[in-house]
């Protein structure tokens, strides 16, 4: 099934088309045909940058504490 943000996308790419269609420089069948062509080149495009950030935020193990210790217990003698 098509994601609502690849269609979204694919009307941003044939935006430009849309504008020339409203103001009558093109057909309807040349508008549709470009953003078809948009379609698929969105759902590459956005199934790339979900592979891509598939993985941030997930962490299998527990982070690494760290105790942090007051400044008095450093040895300061640089």
């Amino acid at each position: 099934m098509i994601r609502w943000s690849v269609l979204l996308f694919a009307l941003l790419m044939s935006a430009p088309a849309v504008y020339r269609f409203v103001l009558d420089e093109i057909d309807v069948t040349e508008m549709l045909v470009r953003f078809l062509i948009a379609v698929p080149i969105a759902a590459i495009l956005l199934a790339g940058l979900r592979f891509v950030t598939a993985g941030y935020g997930r962490t299998d193990e527990p982070g690494t504490s760290i105790t942090p210790s007051p400044a008095s217990d450093r040895d300061d003698r640089s």
